[in-house]
């Protein structure tokens, strides 16, 4: 059993916040992957299907952001899953709109939700980061974070989801480098090819 668990805060009032593009991607990996419904588990919502073969169980903590390690931790426990078949999905501020990377452990990088994780499970679980850009001056970072996606943004928001949803098999059989060379190659044919220079809009 693998684990794919978005990162986010619950409720209609952030569904459409930045800070859930996790939870954006992971339920888009579920729809299009035909997974039972989501009901009420391991301090979250919960449901389960395959991918590539492979058993995996999606994850959406509703313990909000800062305690999603809570909700990991249950369901890892649960089902005996290793660390290394851990990938958490969330947004990163340290990366340009629709620029996608992955990385096995390391740092957190401030990111509270990753930081809950490492503190409940373990640190070697794989991030799948989801840069949305960063507002330019740290003390704007929480309001930008807990803002909804600009009407101009969802474009690349859906396609970013789409994406993730189309290639993760290749997760799901450890193919990382892979996931994200063809997710870089994915964005680009919808013309959203990434920035390389601070400032400029992906496309």
């Amino acid at each position: 059993m693998l684990l794919f668990t978005g990162l986010g805060n619950p409720g209609s009032k952030y569904a459409g916040n930045r800070h859930n593009i996790g939870f954006m991607a992971v339920d888009a990996i579920a729809r299009r992957h035909r997974f039972s419904p989501w009901r009420r588990r391991f301090q979250g919502a919960a449901c389960e299907g395959e991918i590539d073969g492979q058993k995996v169980l999606a994850l959406l903590p509703e313990t909000f952001m800062n305690e999603s390690g809570r909700a990991v931790a249950e369901a890892q426990r649960f089902y005996k899953i290793e660390l290394r078949d851990v990938f958490a999905f969330h947004d990163e501020l340290d990366l340009p709109p629709a620029k996608i990377r992955y990385k096995v452990g390391g740092g957190n990088a401030g990111h509270n939700g990753l930081r809950s994780i490492t503190a409940h499970c373990g640190n070697d679980y794989a991030r799948i980061r989801l840069g949305i850009g960063h507002p330019g001056d740290k003390a704007l970072v929480h309001h930008y974070v807990l803002s909804d996606f600009a009407k101009a943004e969802r474009d690349w928001v859906e396609a970013v989801c789409e994406g993730c949803a189309d290639l993760a098999g290749l997760l799901a059989t450890h193919r990382l480098d892979e996931f994200q060379n063809r997710m870089h190659l994915f964005l680009e044919a919808r013309g959203f090819g990434p920035p390389d220079k601070p400032g400029k809009k992906p496309g």
